[in-house]
């Protein structure tokens, strides 16, 4: 058996864990990294890589039962396979799982397979695990770990998030799904509720729909995706009720009835009306809480609030020697959150000098349902609440020359700024490949750039980029092509 001594120990191989594993190895520190069933965790094989492989499914769908607005003919109308988009789905996480130990292997991080519990400030003892452990394909190093006692005098907890369930109304895995049920449905439902809007419930939504489901939404909040701004929040909205989803806003599924192959579900609003939705199945998609049991974490007096455990902006806890990030440290509970997370923290446990906390302000939010969006920073109403003389500039995917040859011609980017220092405070877009255009902003973000430096700055042309400056340009009273 390999040396158990590391300088650092990371419980949890999700992109938060590994990430944080291969930066600690690059900076020449030993280090050893446990997992209990599958290497890049949710993210990977059941979160954010599996769920964009069913979308992309369901988005060329879409474009075929469209395809006569593009000028082509299909034979009969595009119908959709389950057990082979699903199996698509699960061949992504796989080549993507392979990939991960692959990496293990060549930064020389030892993977120890099993369930860590903290004993003492320096030590973990792994036993068996609990649940099946899904061997890549591609083998981790010789010698693989597994049960016994690891030192090691840094100790990152990475042990992510699972769904949220609410009383009376947990998931059973028939009748009741979480994302995991939802990502390999082993037959299509005829009917669906979905609890949650959020990113996790309006992806599914929107999936499912394409897939020809009558699917309902239900949101607790007044907006749908009420993280995100308002006025994005009603276009997104719009667009998807167009589509042919149903959405009730302020209101909750109070009850839920069980029949032997359906769901009855109380839908009630906050003026106490009652309605009742009969469908298939329901996905509870109402949020995700910390994994923070059977670690060992009350034993050793390490803080822990709202399911989640304390840090400050590089990982500590207020027990020295241990750390945590990522999901189960607290919101936002994003991946690239995590990632950039355990980069700092392991660098400042490295003693790298200009070691910055993160600005949480600065973390740009996706979501990938049809379509899409994609924001940064702050919201209209979160900078006027914070007592902000603003700009607001908008720009419309109808005035754009490339999304209309997309055909993809519904959608708004909104900026907003500063007024006095030109600071960009917030980017909020709705439409077509929002998700890959938000970077852009974030970069500006980061850079502290102004709103004269974005004018100045060269789009291409034809682009959906082009949207961004027109509406930087908007917000001056400058905008060229509207």
């Amino acid at each position: 058996m390999a040396d158990t001594v590391y300088d650092v120990l990371i419980i949890g191989s999700g992109p938060g864990g590994y990430v944080t594993a291969i930066r600690a190895a690059q900076l020449g520190l030993k280090t050893a990294i446990v997992e209990r069933e599958h290497l890049g965790g949710i993210c990977l094989n059941w979160g954010c890589i599996p769920t964009k492989a069913l979308l992309r499914s369901a988005e060329i769908l879409d474009h075929a039962n469209h395809a006569k607005s593009y000028g082509l003919t299909l034979e009969g109308k595009m119908t959709a396979d389950v057990k082979d988009v699903v199996a698509r789905s699960r061949g992504v996480s796989a080549r993507l799982n392979g990939g991960v130990a692959y990496l293990m292997k060549k930064n020389k991080i030892d993977v120890i397979w099993g369930e860590a519990k903290l004993t003492k400030p320096g030590e973990v003892i792994v036993g068996k695990s609990t649940k099946p452990v899904v061997q890549p394909q591609n083998p981790v190093p010789k010698g693989v770990l597994g049960e016994g006692t690891y030192k090691a005098k840094h100790i990152i907890v990475a042990t992510g998030a699972r769904p949220r369930a609410l009383p009376g109304i947990e998931p059973d895995g028939k009748l009741i799904w979480t994302y995991f049920e939802a990502m390999k449905p082993d037959f299509m439902p005829k009917s669906m509720v979905v609890m949650g809007s959020g990113a996790i419930g309006i992806e599914f939504a929107s999936f499912y729909r394409s897939m020809g489901v009558d699917v309902t939404v239900v949101e607790l909040m007044d907006n749908i995706m009420p993280v995100e701004d308002v006025e994005i929040s009603g276009i997104a909205r719009k667009a998807l009720e167009k589509r042919g989803l149903k959405i009730i806003t302020g209101a909750k599924v109070s009850k839920v009835e069980k029949a032997a192959n359906s769901i009855t579900a109380h839908v009630e609003t906050k003026d106490g009306k009652v309605q009742q939705i009969t469908a298939d199945r329901l996905i509870s998609a109402v949020g995700v809480q910390g994994n923070i049991e059977n670690l060992g974490l009350e034993a050793l007096g390490i803080k822990t609030d709202r399911g989640c455990i304390v840090i400050d902006g590089y990982g500590k806890t207020n027990v020295p020697g241990i750390y945590a990030i990522g999901d189960v440290a607290g919101p936002p509970m994003l991946a690239h959150k995590a990632e950039h997370e355990g980069v700092i923290c392991v660098e400042k446990i490295a003693g790298l000098p200009h070691v910055h906390p993160m600005d949480k302000g600065k973390i740009p939010g996706c979501t990938y349902c049809n379509p899409q969006v994609a924001s940064v920073g702050l919201t209209e109403a979160k900078a006027k609440d914070a007592g902000r003389e603003i700009r607001v500039g908008r720009y419309s995917f109808g005035a754009n020359g490339k999304a209309i040859a997309l055909g993809e011609d519904n959608g708004l980017i909104k900026v907003i700024f500063d007024a006095k220092s030109g600071e960009l405070l917030g980017a909020h877009m709705v439409g077509a490949e929002v998700t890959e255009l938000i970077q852009g902003f974030v970069i500006a973000m980061n850079l502290e750039t102004t709103e004269e430096e974005l004018m100045h700055t060269i789009f291409p042309h034809p682009t959906l980029s082009e949207m961004m400056k027109e509406s930087v340009l908007d917000a001056y009273g400058r905008v060229l092509n509207a």
